[in-house]
């Protein structure tokens, strides 16, 4: 079994694990403005977060692309290298015995440490995410410095002009402008939400 061929052999269990990751990023960033998002997310939810969280910006969705390719590369350069003999591909890859070892067990020790390096590495990269945006969030809502890019609009003349933290299918969470208490609305509260700040239409 070629290198390659271990890899698409684990890649059904890829998107669970991006799913987990996915969770986690969620709970991590939720957590620290004091909210179990899991008690407000639906089945569907978790299973479309990693996408939302790779689709909401281009930068996030190139660095996970990079992260995948450094990933499969470094592992798959190793393993072209140690079939050569190299010693210090030998030693980077932490095979001792390889003497003794039989090809295919090479390959699947190659295999097993892509998925080892591909697994933490989304795990640094999707909680740092959420920690980092977490963070970036607790310290705006503290200064003040948060900005009220959307309008809720609750019917009847009602609305808040508000910092839209985030939603999924059942609720918007977001603060009112001049209230730093974190309010969770469900969507059939809403009558409709406006961008009265579009950074990519206005001039």
């Amino acid at each position: 079994m070629k290198f390659s061929e271990g890899i698409q052999k684990s890649l059904p269990f890829g998107y669970l694990f991006l799913v987990v990751m996915g969770i986690l990023k969620e709970s991590v960033f939720y957590y620290q403005i004091g909210i179990n998002i899991l008690k407000y997310s639906t089945i569907m939810d978790i299973l479309i977060s990693p996408i939302a969280t790779l689709t909401s910006h281009p930068v996030i969705l190139i660095a996970l692309i990079i992260i995948v390719i450094s990933s499969f590369a470094f592992p798959s350069f190793l393993s072209k290298q140690a079939n050569k003999n190299k010693k210090w591909a030998l030693k980077m890859a932490s095979l001792k015995e390889h003497e003794t070892m039989t090809k295919q067990a090479i390959e699947n020790h190659f295999t097993n440490m892509f998925v080892r390096f591909l697994a933490m590495m989304l795990l640094s990269f999707f909680v740092g995410i959420g920690w980092g945006e977490g963070m970036t969030l607790t310290k705006r809502i503290k200064e003040n410095r948060l900005k009220y890019d959307y309008k809720i609009n609750y019917g009847d003349d009602n609305f808040d002009q508000v910092h839209l933290i985030g939603s999924n299918s059942m609720y918007y969470i977001y603060l009112a402008k001049g209230n730093k208490t974190i309010k969770i609305a469900p969507v059939g509260s809403i009558k409709s939400i406006e961008l009265t700040n579009n950074k990519k239409l206005d001039d």
